[in-house]
């Protein structure tokens, strides 16, 4: 008999409860006890749909991100927040996000700390807090979360599967701040694993999921012993182990992977479907082998009968030693489906969200262990999902794919090398030393939220929604003018997202109303169905652009969203390579830059967000897809004239080891995240001249703190030691939608103020 499970469910909740939950209470609008009670709410919900499967997961909920909770299990939290007397979820909350809920009886709490630095967890747009390591960490285990939780699961009836974040993973994904050798760590580490392994054993679990995600990557010879020494330790507890990969292909660590001795290997199926027979061959008689056979991480309805082709003779080869589950954690997908009811009905039907992919792997389950006509209706139905949207005349469109070709390598050229272009752009804009500006977005406000949506139900025409956001802009560049900004931007009320704004108008995409995931902490993005050939219908925010600049004698920035960053933030449809979907998609921005142009704007910003995110996990495989995606944004970028600025903008990922490829995109200006990590991001350019100008951002947006002027100004001084100042600008380090105005004043403030310190500071130099 197959076992079926499940590696994690998403934590925000149907209706993002969590996301209200915990906003209300960093508001100081309800109490802790009323957060952890919706946590349990949620957990236990969420473990009452996935008992259709045989073992759940537990431990995967969490109240901001799973890394953090790890680090809080082992003891590891960052030395300024060590000592605090309060409530320990206040101090965790410190942590993510700089201060917590501004509780009287503990002040600290609310007394603002550094957040930890976050970026992308591996290749996908979930956002987790970075572990703070040095030489002299130390490890002690705090096992109560995940205790508690499997006692509650037991108490629910529930075949609980606690999960956790392997050590070798865990100290990989940290950055030692001190320079030294994480892995020199590990020695500490270990028995604090195996005590918490000791711990969930006697509260009842019988097998345990350790994630090893990095085992998909290319590993020295150093980290590929310590897989050995760890997991000959760790298999001495009593429990039983599931290892567990996903994201990518073994390559190079599969010999690794299937010799560690562990009572089980899972694999994501859909990424290393090619590596199923080598698995097979080398895979131990008395041991599990769990694959993820549906697709956790994008919305496609898996073709159950193809599936069952392939796991039907390796069934009856492993019997109960095989486990079938989604490829990786349902976390990077939406909740249910079944809200859609707007949803147009015939792509709606080629769509599976997490609720449906596990009706997937139960219905593989039932089919594998009683035989296919136990569920022959479920697998029809499927096969005529699929083969409809493989036969659709609405995904092909002959003009877009004829448009592709027409495309020439120099059309992803400027005129001009830099230095050039730069001339006449300084010359043409006249901007101080240090300019100030920032990345976009300026608060969405309740009030313009709530516009759009009167819109967007039909409560209010055309005309009064244009006189709406017309109001909000000019409130925006008023504001901007009296703090003095040098490149202002409209602010972007009338957008919903970055990238759902851009979808909604080019054909080729669709739109969920309920399709949430947690990018980070409350923050929840819904991202677009691309789901077939794309082009652009009409002009999509030169409107708006046009009549800021009418308000104002500074530079008004046109702001788009690149095709890059469009791609990695859609549900992408999987027909057709992804580069050529990022084609389509550039063709369409480019059509917007050079319209854009003609309109009189002279600075054009097209962000690139997700640049990095987009890397395969094995870096031998990094340089193919940087070869296309810098290719599609040189392409959305470079049809216009030498005087015309090109800014982009990336947030929230290690760029260093993608210096030459970030340079080769040839932007006039880059602003990059790199307040959270105190400028360390620019230590690339310790060994790398970058060519063109950079806006490292000084303010973390993400936090609630308000920087200082002399924290701005020591930042830049940082950045002035790797970069030459003339070719600095100053700004965010991202968009400021999600913050209130309240905040977003004193900052912006500062950093203006900081700006003319350091312009009297270099002039006098």
């Amino acid at each position: 008999m197959a076992i079926t499970h499940n590696l994690g469910f998403p934590r925000i909740g149907k209706h993002r409860e969590l996301k209200t939950a915990l906003e209300s209470y960093w508001q100081g609008q309800s109490s802790a006890d009323a957060l952890h009670e919706k946590g349990r709410m949620l957990r236990h919900r969420h473990w009452a749909q996935q008992q259709q499967l045989y073992w759940v997961p537990i431990g995967d909920f969490s109240f901001y991100d799973h890394v953090l909770d790890m680090s809080v299990t082992l003891g590891n939290l960052p030395e300024r927040v060590r000592g605090y007397r309060g409530d320990a979820l206040d101090n965790y909350f410190r942590v993510a996000r700089g201060q917590s809920q501004p509780h009287a009886k503990h002040e600290e709490c609310c007394a603002s700390v550094a957040a930890g630095e976050m970026t992308k967890w591996f290749d996908t747009n979930y956002h987790y807090i970075v572990p703070e390591l040095s030489a002299d960490t130390r490890f002690s285990l705090n096992a109560e979360r995940l205790v508690n939780e499997l006692e509650e699961a037991l108490q629910q009836g529930v075949q609980a599967k606690p999960v956790i974040i392997g050590p070798l993973t865990y100290l990989a994904l940290g950055k030692a701040k001190d320079g030294s050798d994480k892995l020199a760590l590990l020695d500490a580490l270990l028995p604090v694993y195996v005590e918490l392994l000791q711990r969930l054993a006697e509260a009842g679990a019988r097998w345990v999921q350790i994630d090893e995600p990095i085992l998909t990557t290319e590993l020295s010879d150093d980290w590929r012993n310590a897989f050995r020494t760890s997991y000959e330790a760790l298999v001495a507890a009593p429990t039983q182990l599931l290892l567990t990969t996903y994201f990518g292909r073994l390559g190079g660590n599969l010999d690794l992977a299937t010799a560690l001795p562990v009572h089980g290997l899972h694999v994501d199926a859909v990424a290393a479907g090619d590596e199923l027979s080598a698995i097979l061959e080398r895979w131990p008689q008395d041991r599990v082998l769990s694959l993820g056979v549906v697709n956790g991480r994008n919305i496609w309805k898996s073709d159950l009968n193809s599936l069952l082709d392939t796991l039907e003779p390796i069934a009856a080869n492993l019997g109960e030693r095989l486990w079938i589950a989604p490829s990786c954690s349902l976390l990077h997908v939406p909740t249910d489906l079944e809200l859609e009811t707007e949803l147009d009905a015939e792509i709606r039907s080629w769509l599976a969200f997490a609720t449906q992919r596990l009706e997937e792997i139960r219905i593989l389950g039932q089919a594998l262990n009683h035989g296919r006509d136990t569920v022959r209706a479920e697998l029809a139905q499927n096969q005529a999902a699929v083969l409809n949207r493989r036969r659709s005349s609405r995904v092909h469109v002959p003009s877009v794919q004829q448009a592709l070709e027409r495309v020439t390598p120099q059309w992803g050229r400027r005129r001009s090398d830099f230095p050039a272009r730069c001339s006449l752009q300084r010359e043409k804009l006249d901007l101080p030393l240090f300019p100030t500006t920032t990345i976009g977005s300026f608060p969405q406000t309740t009030e313009i939220r709530r516009t759009r949506r009167l819109y967007r139900q039909g409560r209010i025409d055309h005309t009064e929604y244009r006189h709406a956001m017309h109001a909000e802009i000019e409130r925006c560049i008023r504001e901007q003018e009296a703090l003095g900004l040098d490149v202002l931007v409209h602010g972007e009320a009338e957008r919903n997202d970055m990238v759902e704004y851009f979808g909604e108008q080019l054909e080729g995409f669709a739109f969920s109303r309920y399709g949430w995931v947690q990018s980070y902490g409350s923050r929840c993005v819904k991202p677009p169905i691309l789901f077939g050939d794309v082009w652009r219908k009409h002009a999509m925010t030169v409107e708006w652009v046009r009549y800021a600049q009418s308000l104002t004698d500074k530079p008004v920035k046109g702001m788009l969203t690149g095709p890059v960053t469009m791609l990695n933030w859609s549900f992408v449809r999987d027909d057709q390579p992804r580069s050529r979907t990022c084609l389509q998609l550039a063709l369409a921005i480019r059509e917007e830059v050079q319209e854009l142009e003609r309109a009189g704007v002279q600075i054009i910003q097209i962000d690139e967000a997700a640049l990095r995110e987009g890397l395969p996990p094995r870096q031998s495989e990094w340089q193919s897809y940087l070869d296309w995606a810098i290719d599609a944004f040189r392409i959305a970028a470079n049809g216009v004239a030498d005087e015309t600025q090109i800014h982009t903008h990336m947030c929230y990922s290690e760029f260093n080891d993608i210096i030459e490829a970030i340079a080769a995109m040839d932007a006039d200006v880059i602003t990059i995240e790199t307040s959270r990590s105190d400028m360390a991001l620019l230590n690339a350019f310790d060994d790398f001249a970058y060519p063109n100008e950079i806006g490292p951002g000084v303010y973390d947006i993400h936090s609630p703190n308000i920087p200082g002027r002399d924290e701005i100004v020591d930042l830049i001084q940082k950045a002035g030691q790797r970069i030459p100042v003339r070719r600095l600008w100053i700004n965010p380090d991202c968009g400021l939608k999600t913050r209130e105005w309240d905040e977003v004043l004193p900052a912006l403030r500062n950093m203006v103020h900081a700006a003319h310190e350091l312009r009297e500071l270099y002039y006098r130099s």
